[in-house]
């Protein structure tokens, strides 16, 4: 079903990875693929993504269904669609006002697809369909003649791959931090927790025995003194671990002279658009949670405190991405990571995984493959970085006992292993070209540089020069001292 969408007369204007989100689904759908996941990260513009899709299958004459997985995002999800454009709108919900059964599109929160027979549609657009309700996965067994597009920035749940047949990744979160979608970040690690006897529930940690260890005074108390010390006073969101604990820290937080909010799940939709309100206006620069602010939250953060430890990628990427929206006044994001999350599983740009989890109900999930060391903290400015070289401040990291070295050059030590984009690769290949020239080197420069960090040659890229970033001159920087190194080695030889 290739022709499933048919391009209307007037498209508003699409970020290129938001055209490339679109075609990658088309591409898939050709191939025969019903039931399709696409990958979008914090600040990759899911919405108008949808949006953008719906119109298409509209132009066709298609009826589309989309699920939002919570009643509460119901109405925002209309507003968003009749923003661009999209008026044949009915909602699937007891007594609401725009219910219109004969409307082209229907948005349906998953709890009420659980309790109401589902109208006929050729797509269903699922978003965060990494969470697979039993109504959604019902529909995805039953419903063959349905095809289904989800929607997620983490599609990492186990089993998924048993029922969603591909996986697009138009994006990623390194790609839109460096084209300036999302701001860059620092994390620092003050505080890590013992958490080897810490019992685990449903694949994380439980939460009871996590109070008992992030509730001690010390801890709670290094939470605020460091915040005060090195916050900046910026906009903040402040993870906690459970709901006594963020209490503990809303507490201590306003002994310590500094407004702060509350929010857990109990607190209803009036309040807190009451404290974003505050929060916006610099009048609360902290708001206190237990992970209900990890997904649907568009507040202007440029501070997070991670003080809920976690076994869970999935969760872990949905915090930090919390504060990695653009905001004015903010261009970067400072992370606390008090629970030690980005030292036990990776920074949140290190984390990949380009296919679907398949694993069956009984069997053990595998193991990925090629996972390199995760980062440590810089012993210079205390940022938790990936590489031999900061690149926060430059320092470069001092290898020490039996760690094993290639012939000739230098191990980089990095967060789990990326498959690198074409994207990726082009940026790279633009900026070693702009040194090139800088240097003079007639090309030759440029050719080592990629096949150095690639492992092949530029194949298929084009000769477009960019001035490079500071990774780069980082990354460039660390292979002249390997070089040098090695170089001495060989006269002491």
């Amino acid at each position: 079903m290739t022709d499933l969408f048919k391009k209307p007369g007037q498209v508003k204007q699409l970020r290129p990875h938001q055209v490339r989100a679109i075609e990658m689904l088309r591409s898939s759908l050709g191939k025969g693929n019903r039931r399709v996941v696409i990958q979008g990260p914090t600040g990759f513009g899911k919405t108008l993504v949808a949006a953008k899709i719906i119109e298409r299958a509209l132009g066709k004459g298609n009826r589309v269904i989309f699920t939002a997985p919570a009643v509460s995002l119901i109405d925002q999800t209309v507003a968003a669609f009749e923003a661009e454009g999209i008026e044949d709108i009915g909602v699937m919900q007891a007594n609401h006002p725009r219910t219109n059964k004969d409307a082209a599109v229907q948005v349906a929160s998953v709890q009420t697809l659980s309790r109401r027979q589902i109208p006929d549609a050729a797509l269903m657009l699922v978003d965060e369909c990494h969470m697979q309700f039993k109504a959604i996965n019902d529909l995805l067994d039953k419903r063959k003649d349905v095809f289904f597009a989800g929607l997620s920035a983490t599609p990492w749940a186990r089993g998924m791959g048993l029922r969603w047949q591909d996986l697009v990744i138009p994006t990623t979160i390194s790609e839109l931090i460096d084209d300036g979608y999302l701001s860059r970040f620092s994390v620092y690690g003050p505080d890590v927790p013992d958490l080897s006897k810490v019992r685990s529930i449903g694949g994380d940690y439980a939460e009871d025995a996590l109070e008992q260890v992030m509730g001690e005074a010390k801890l709670v108390g290094n939470v605020v003194e460091n915040w005060l010390a090195h916050g900046e006073n910026r906009p903040t969101l402040c993870f906690a671990v459970n709901r006594a604990h963020a209490a503990l820290l809303h507490k201590e937080f306003s002994r310590a002279g500094v407004a702060s909010a509350y929010v857990d799940g109990f607190t209803d939709r009036v309040e807190r658009e009451y404290l974003g309100a505050k929060f916006r206006e610099r009048e609360i620069p902290v708001i206190v949670s237990v992970r209900t602010m990890t997904t649907g939250v568009d507040l202007p953060v440029s501070c997070l405190i991670d003080a809920a430890p976690k076994k869970s990628e999935m969760l872990h990427v949905q915090t930090i991405g919390r504060g990695l929206r653009v905001n004015d006044g903010t261009e970067d994001c400072v992370i606390f990571d008090h629970a030690g999350n980005s030292l036990r599983l990776g920074l949140v740009t290190d984390i990949h995984h380009d296919k679907l989890d398949a694993t069956k109900p009984g069997e053990k999930r595998e193991a990925v493959a090629g996972a390199d060391k995760l980062p440590k903290p810089c012993s210079k400015c205390g940022v938790i970085a990936s590489g031999l070289v900061c690149t926060n401040c430059g320092h470069e990291r001092q290898r020490i006992g039996d760690v094993e070295t290639a012939e000739g050059r230098l191990v980089q030590i990095t967060g789990k292993k990326v498959v690198p984009t074409k994207a990726e690769k082009q940026r790279f290949w633009s900026m070693a070209l702009w040194l090139d020239g800088e240097r003079c080197k007639a090309g030759k420069f440029a050719l080592a540089m990629h096949r150095a960090r690639f492992g092949e040659w530029p194949r298929g890229l084009d000769d477009i020069k960019a001035p490079p970033d500071q990774a780069f001159l980082s990354y460039e920087r660390s292979r002249r001292i390997a070089f040098a190194k090695s170089k001495s080695k060989r006269r002491a030889a």
